[in-house]
């Protein structure tokens, strides 16, 4: 435990929890979030606006102005190196002024934002006061050097961290385990060596290698733990036979009214080997949008529903819920096939009718066949996980936009059933997705063609400095005829963070857009609002 650490107590070991750090190990592999080259400072005389640069100078000057009645203030510093003088200033910070006395040797870090005077705002600094610091044969760690900058937390100075870090390294270096010694045969550093080049290297270039060794390591520990759980995994589970008998997928392909595309054909090949394979299915569908994930998951679907089994399709909200139900319903209704609606907003059979309702009237529905299947299709969000929702005999898990829901959510899903398969689609994967693939846990399909006459997704990357010329152009998609839509992360604003939210935006854009019509639709409104919000939006109305 990181107590053990002479100069640790209580109050320093609750600190260091803050950051994570609550052993030895944990300390040593602290990663500095930046480094400071101490070798060679740069004069005051020669910063220029704009400069990002680390500067070292003895307090003249400091004290707090106050403005508006007291409710803005300002807490000014300046610092002289002999060659000229630097203002640091820190707007709202009053209390900082505790922190600093006239005549402290100190060290800048920062961005100057002015040449007349020389002025940092919010620089980064460390107090050095070498007269009243620990021993003299300590001032080597933070000088004339390669010096470490960590993520800290208010109460741990970097100069601790930096000595503490420094006194653990050279007292345990001897104790730690080069676990992979073929790394350090492809020309890494040994493990210990690049722990110490990690936190005091000599060159830039070492904490990089450094950085990249220890990186690997944890790349490969990783890779094997994966590993020896999908192997134990694959031993101990049965997966269910859900490979379909091709009855109602004839027919569906039938009346669908248009061709799979030859990529599409290909990874349906690929998951119809894995619903009739020993193992559960654990893959990845990735495609823009557009190529057809979604009548993929449905062939998928009904393969398992041929064979008896249910199945299970999250997304994350309601409205995309809502919308899934819809085209499921038109798709499978005139194949036999029940699709269930449920979110926190519908529960059990408020989603309408159900097959067997209207079971009786059946073949006057499009055509339809009599024969019914008894497993059916439950589309839904988040309420799919929870106990009151109860399923049996789940083959098969589907999830739509699988980057928005965490491991666990998934994890929880799946324990629904008895090993049953999984796909999870996504046009976005986010790194953590990637990395799945990468490590062997999630096989990985990709649609790469798009279907006939679909026309070319463009993404565009507009900077907030740039946000007129987006206006002006949703402006002439909409004198055109066009429609536009546009998503926000959040529901209401929140004053903590700079995230935009979907109330405020609707507003601004109201006014932004005026005379054109602009309507809010989001989770928290009645459903039957919502969905004539979206039926008009889709008609064009």
């Amino acid at each position: 435990p990181v107590n053990e650490i002479r100069g640790v107590g209580p109050t320093r070991s609750t600190l260091l929890r803050k950051l994570g750090i609550t052993s030895v190990l944990d300390l040593i592999l602290h990663r500095p979030r930046r480094y400071e080259d101490r070798r060679n400072f740069v004069q005051i005389k020669d910063l220029k606006k704009g400069d990002t640069a680390c500067v070292k100078g003895k307090v003249v000057v400091l004290g707090v102005k106050k403005f508006a009645h007291g409710r803005r203030s300002l807490f000014e510093l300046v610092i002289d190196d002999g060659s000229g003088r630097l203002h640091c200033i820190w707007w709202n910070q009053p209390y900082m002024s505790s922190y600093f006395n006239k005549g402290d040797d100190l060290i800048v870090f920062g961005k100057v934002t002015s040449d007349r005077p020389k002025t940092m705002d919010n620089p980064e600094t460390e107090t050095l006061n070498i007269e009243q610091a620990e021993p003299e044969s300590n001032q080597f760690i933070h000088l004339n050097r390669i010096v470490p900058v960590y993520p800290a937390t208010e109460g741990l100075s970097q100069r601790w961290l930096r000595e503490t870090i420094w006194q653990v390294i050279n007292k345990y270096a001897g104790y730690i385990k080069d676990d992979f010694p073929e790394i350090t045969a492809s020309g890494f550093p040994q493990k210990p060596l690049a722990i110490r080049n990690l936190h005091f290297p000599d060159q830039i270039s070492d904490a990089e290698l450094a950085t990249k060794r220890l990186a690997l390591d944890e790349f490969v520990s990783l890779f094997l733990q994966i590993q020896i759980r999908l192997r134990k995994f694959e031993k101990s589970a049965k997966a269910p036979d859900c490979s379909g008998t091709n009855e109602k997928m004839r027919l569906f392909l039938k009346k669908l009214g248009f061709s799979l595309t030859d990529a599409q054909i290909k990874v349906l090949r690929e998951i119809r080997a894995d619903l009739r394979g020993p193992k559960p299915m654990r893959r990845l569908l990735q495609g823009d949008v557009g190529c057809g994930k979604t009548v993929v998951a449905g062939c998928a679907a009904i393969m398992a529903i041929e064979k008896g089994f249910n199945v299970l399709f999250m997304v994350p909200t309601e409205i995309l819920a809502e919308q899934h139900y819809n085209t499921f319903r038109r798709w499978f209704d005139p194949i036999g096939i029940d699709v269930v609606l449920r979110t926190g907003s519908v529960k059990n059979n408020e989603s309408g009718p159900s097959l067997f309702d209207i079971a009786e009237n059946y073949e006057k529905h499009s055509g339809a066949s009599k024969n019914i299947s008894t497993a059916k299709l439950f589309i839904g969000t988040h309420a799919l996980i929870e106990e009151s929702f109860i399923a049996d005999n789940i083959g098969l898990i589907i999830i739509d936009e699988q980057h928005k829901f965490g491991v666990a959510q998934r994890e929880k899903l799946v324990k629904k059933g008895r090993n049953p398969h999984l796909l999870v689609m996504t046009a976005t994967p986010i790194p953590r997705t990637l990395a799945l693939t990468i490590y062997g846990d999630l096989d990985c399909s990709i649609i790469d063609q798009m279907p006939a006459g679909r026309s070319k997704i463009i993404t565009k990357l507009v900077n907030a400095g740039e946000s007129d010329s987006l206006w002006k152009f949703v402006r002439q998609q909409l004198a055109n005829g066009k429609q536009a839509y546009i998503v926000c992360p959040r529901v209401e604003s929140d004053p903590a963070s700079e995230i935009k939210a979907v109330k405020t935006e609707y507003v601004r854009i109201k006014k932004l857009l005026a005379p054109f019509e602009v309507a809010l639709v989001h989770g928290e409104i009645p459903r039957e609002e919502r969905e004539k919000i979206m039926d008009a939006f889709r008609s064009g109305a």
